[in-house]
């Protein structure tokens, strides 16, 4: 089995390494495509892959092609793609808001995975979710599962709906933590704490209070009243986000993002 990467960006990237990991795959079944010369320069240093810059030279080759450039990218490379590709080549796409409907119309192929994946994938935590159109088999199911697996963890979802509502959740989501621990990090500043020390105070604090999620069967509300205590400080820092509407803002912010997937999926419906 060979798989075709189209894209070397950071995610492009990220996939490719971790799929040669892969038991599936054996070394040198990893082709990569980019059109820029300083990214095929540092892919030539990359022994474990095969780098191309023409798409007739490695399209017919791939058994599986995945996409991972930019959204407005798609509707060029679809149709350099169109006349090259065979029956039967499975296409996984990541570009936000281009559903499967479009993949199919723009390519001709049937058996397309739309994945949408996170940032931690970078480091092998990522998450990525993904639905089928109905022509890819459970076989084939379990093998592209299997790939993204390499990345961290992947879930199947039902239809796309769930696509653009997972963007909103873990696609985007780590910017939301990211945005939640830099105001933390500045009031650490503001209080006097080094920027060093700062850092190290909202990091491991995130980092712990994920892992004791993760090893317990606690919501994160139980978790709230356990360190919340009446009349103590984590309380008035609650009452504090509350009487903000904190927690609305977030849940505004996630719907924003789905929303942006949603629309952005139909400016590419006439690609």
């Amino acid at each position: 089995m060979k798989v075709l990467v189209i894209g070397a960006g950071n995610m492009g990237l990220t996939y490719a390494e971790g799929m040669s990991k892969s038991r599936l795959l054996k070394k040198k079944n990893i082709m990569v495509l980019d059109s820029s010369e300083e990214k095929l320069k540092e892919l030539h240093q990359i022994s474990h892959f095969d780098a191309y810059d023409t798409l007739e030279d490695c399209v017919p080759e791939a058994d599986i092609i995945f996409i991972a450039v930019k959204p407005y990218h798609a509707e060029k490379l679809f149709h350099k793609v169109k006349p090259l590709v065979k029956p039967g080549q499975l296409l996984i796409s990541i570009m936000a808001g281009t559903t499967i409907d479009t993949i199919k119309r723009a390519t001709g192929l049937t058996k397309i995975v739309r994945a949408m994946p996170n940032l931690p994938a970078q480091i092998g935590k990522g998450l990525t979710s993904y639905v089928a159109s109905s022509e890819v088999s459970r076989i084939e199911l379990l093998t592209v599962e299997s790939l993204l697996d390499t990345t961290g963890r992947s879930i199947q979802v039902s239809d796309e709906n769930f696509i653009d509502a997972s963007t909103g959740i873990s696609g985007s989501g780590p910017a939301y933590v990211f945005y939640f621990m830099q105001s933390m990090m500045e009031a650490a500043l503001q209080m006097g704490f080094s920027e060093n020390v700062s850092k190290i105070l909202v990091s491991q604090t995130f980092t712990g209070a994920v892992e004791l999620f993760n090893q317990n069967n606690l919501s994160p509300n139980s978790w709230m009243e356990k360190v919340a205590s009446k009349g103590g400080t984590t309380r008035a820092a609650l009452d504090s986000m509350q009487g903000n509407k904190v927690g609305e803002l977030i849940k505004e912010a996630a719907f924003a993002a789905f929303d942006r997937a949603v629309e952005l999926g139909k400016e590419k419906h006439h690609v």
